[in-house]
């Protein structure tokens, strides 16, 4: 494993518990009165986030606990549960954010993921930190972190757009006006050094 990325990248668990924050959040900012194009974005955005974690825990993390021998209950359901949130969530796409049942559907999906977490921060990743320890867990991050870029390569655009549709057009604008203080600062320094 390249020593660089092993540095930077998180270990597995404090991996898994932001992605769970990262959802957690995300989900705070749907209210049924928020406008169609932005319970669509809200809704992209925790798809796809779910999506790659999920596959992060199952070719990689999940298959790390089972070597040792000790799956237990939370593993073994945890599979199905993502099966489960995989179904919701092509539900989802398949529906337009005016629809009837489309906020119900997000709250299903959201339920279920809430109540995986719970699992998955009580129980199993305790269990990986006493079991694996801080060198293997380092060595899945790093894994993790290389094959998330792989996985959310191809999806950048729509990540990117989807976070940005995602925001209050308050954030956006602050956001906005950051980039363009920072792009003239920077711009003043390299022409001072000239």
């Amino acid at each position: 494993m390249n020593p660089m990325l092993r540095k930077m990248s998180p270990s597995a668990t404090k991996m898994i518990r932001l992605d769970h924050s990262h959802a957690l959040v995300t989900f705070h900012k749907y209210e049924n009165k928020t406008p169609p194009q932005t319970k669509r974005a809200i809704v992209n955005t925790v798809s796809a986030a779910l999506e790659i974690h999920a596959q992060l825990e199952e070719e990689i993390f999940y298959p790390a606990i089972r070597e040792l021998d000790v799956e237990g209950e939370v593993i073994s359901k945890s599979v199905p549960e993502h099966d489960e949130m995989r179904r919701l969530i092509a539900k989802l796409r398949a529906m337009e954010p005016t629809d009837a049942g489309f906020d119900d559907t997000f709250m299903e999906l959201m339920r279920d993921v809430i109540h995986h977490v719970a699992d998955e921060e009580t129980v199993l990743l305790p269990a990986a930190e006493r079991l694996l320890g801080e060198e293997r867990l380092s060595d899945l991050g790093a894994r993790m972190t290389k094959r998330r870029f792989e996985l959310a390569m191809p999806r950048a655009g729509e990540i990117a757009i989807n976070t940005a549709r995602a925001m209050p057009t308050s954030t956006v604008l602050m956001t906005a006006g950051a980039v363009v203080a920072g792009g003239f600062l920077v711009r003043r320094a390299l022409s001072s050094r000239l």
